[in-house]
């Protein structure tokens, strides 16, 4: 096959687990997280052979978010392995928040002999390639070593191509372990290059620029779609052209440099206008940005529909105009579009007004309310303040990862503070807690120089903790932070909201005040402290931030303070013909009181 030599293994026949290995390192792979299970052991040691690093977790559902996390920071597919049904099944969590967030993962599983279909043997009960299919863009099982390059290279192009997401392929336990007849290989496309991308149309790009000239008050508005150095270059290049000020989803933040003149904050800061007596933006520029939750929902708060033009391009044709009306729609690549738009500006320049951008790059310096609370609440530290102190600490240019309810929340309102490289809202469209351990595990290992910062809530902590254990045996740039309460803290105070003072049940939303999380991070050979006085903040954090592998801070702050994005999203009114329903818009009752 021109341009992908095979290397035999010594004392072994060339095994499908070998050919599957060589497949993906041509294919650029080089690392793969998992468990091991011995259905996979062909492949493992195919891997070891072809210089793949093997990064093991402790748990299954990590491993297919640890290849999120990489896919995220290192701008290609991530791939991951789990074994045939248990391991398989602990994958699937992984695989619905890849397609929910449009990350590019590859899962690699086994499963029993294809001569034992329905015979009740060992972890063969469930059919994988029906139960993945609809949480993947591409599931299909291995029938013949022979086959592996050609369906290989078709799952890892589709992972990548278009809308990016999650494909699963199964290697049935015998299609590993047997010799591969050489002269009967089906190489597909193993060794092609990638195709060419899509670009936007000429007339859409006319289209939209007219929009654009004729606009006031104009934001461009960047997430998750909108990745990678060339589209970043091409964006600041087009953004100083026409001077028009950007803004980020909290979905996700990075890499545009956050001291950038141009650059304006998180998308809801557009939602202040209103509050400051200013006009709104009458034209919306969405670059990679996927109306919805993320973008304030329904409710108009960011986008303000019925005066604001609105212009948006994805990869993906069914997001455009899935629940905002567009007047300019584009389906392209994202850098593709971007260059596209930076020759027709060239050749006709315009700018946008300067009182504008002045206005609207001022809205991220906006004081917070939480600024002017009490440091201490009931003698303990204000979830605010303790944050602010060790996001402050850190050294600008780390990688960071949000997890958790009201921990996310504050979290978010100081993101600037921390002056990330980049940043993840980990729990993602599906609002998933616990993603965060996993995301921060594959970005670790996709960038080794940068300090990643894994934020947790006590109640997020929870799902994946152990996880500091694989932090510390591959010695990862890792600082876990619990924002410590001892509470779930949205669900308790949401509580609150709906019920008031005069029902005191608060049932499920309570935590352990007695779980030590710094002394379960040092047991899995951690540095951690537990920290509840301002004071102690900057040294510890830079401290472990010096730390040559893992380190994990057991931060005690208060229950008290509502996060007003919890208040925001409950939404409680004392109008007797309204139904108040948490994270939604309220409805009207079927009959007025």
């Amino acid at each position: 096959m021109p341009g992908f030599q095979l290397k035999q293994p010594q004392h072994r026949e060339l095994s499908g687990g070998d050919l599957l290995a060589q497949c993906l390192k041509q294919l650029g792979v080089d690392t793969a997280f998992g468990i091991h299970g011995g259905h996979l052991d062909a492949f493992l040691m195919g891997c070891d052979h072809s210089g793949i690093r093997l990064v093991d977790t402790r748990h299954e559902t990590v491993a297919v978010q640890a290849a999120e996390g990489y896919a995220k920071v290192k701008g290609k597919v991530g791939v991951c392995f789990v074994t045939a049904n248990s391991g398989f099944s602990n994958s699937l969590p992984g695989l619905a928040t890849a397609i929910a967030d449009r990350s590019p993962i590859f899962v690699i599983t086994s499963s029993p002999p294809l001569r034992d279909a329905e015979t009740n043997c060992l972890q063969g009960f469930l059919d994988q390639v029906v139960v993945s299919k609809p949480l993947t863009k591409f599931s299909h099982r291995v029938t013949h070593p022979e086959e592996i390059p050609r369906l290989v290279s078709h799952a890892y192009r589709t992972a990548n191509s278009g809308t990016p997401g999650p494909v699963m392929i199964d290697f049935p336990i015998e299609i590993l372990f047997s010799p591969v007849r050489q002269e009967s290989i089906s190489w597909g496309s193993i060794s092609s290059p990638q195709a060419y991308p899509p670009s936007p149309s000429p007339r859409a790009v006319t289209e939209a620029l007219a929009l654009w000239k004729a606009a006031k008050r104009p934001a461009i508005v960047i997430s998750t779609g909108c990745r990678g150095a060339e589209a970043s270059k091409s964006l600041l290049e087009l953004a100083e052209a026409t001077q028009t000020p950007i803004f980020q989803s909290m979905k996700g933040f990075g890499p545009l440099l956050l001291d950038h003149p141009l650059h304006a904050g998180l998308a809801g800061n557009l939602a202040k206008l209103p509050y400051v007596g200013k006009p709104r933006p009458d034209l919306i520029f969405m670059l990679g940005a996927r109306t919805g939750m993320f973008m304030g929902g329904r409710s108009g708060i960011i986008i303000p529909e019925r005066e604001c033009k609105l212009i948006q391009i994805d990869i993906d044709g069914s997001e455009i105009g899935r629940s905002c009306h567009v007047d300019v729609g584009i389906v392209s690549d994202m850098t593709e579009a971007l260059q596209s738009f930076n020759a027709a500006v060239k050749s006709d320049p315009f700018q946008t007004p300067e009182e504008w951008v002045e206005l609207a790059t001022s809205l991220k310096h906006t004081p917070s309310a939480s600024d002017k609370d009490q440091k201490l609440i009931n003698s303990k530290m204000h979830p605010y303040h303790a944050l602010k102190a060790v996001l402050s600490a850190l050294e600008p240019g780390c990688i960071l990862s949000i997890d958790g309810g009201e921990a996310g929340s504050w979290t978010t309102d100081l993101l600037e503070v921390a002056q990330p490289s980049s940043s993840f809202f980990s729990a993602g469209y599906l609002g998933m807690l616990g993603n965060g351990f996993g995301y921060s595990l594959g970005a670790a290992v996709a960038d080794p120089t940068r300090q990643i910062i894994n934020i947790q809530g006590d109640g997020s902590a929870g799902f994946h903790f152990s996880e500091l254990d694989t932090y510390a045996r591959h010695k990862l740039n890792i600082l876990t932070v619990v924002v410590n309460n001892y509470v779930w803290g949205m669900s308790i105070h949401g509580q609150e909201l709906v019920y008031g003072d005069k029902n005191p049940a608060r049932p499920v939303s309570t935590l352990s005040a007695t779980t030590r999380y710094d002394v379960i991070a040092g047991g899995f050979g951690n540095e951690s402290a537990m920290i509840d006085k301002l004071e102690d903040i900057e040294a510890t954090v830079k401290r472990f931030s010096e730390v040559k592998g893992p380190a994990c801070i057991n931060l005690i702050v208060s229950d008290k303070p509502t996060h007003s994005g919890t208040v925001a999203m409950v939404s409680p009114t004392d109008d007797p013909n309204m139904i108040v329903v948490p994270y939604y818009d309220n409805i009207p009752r079927p009959y007025y009181k």
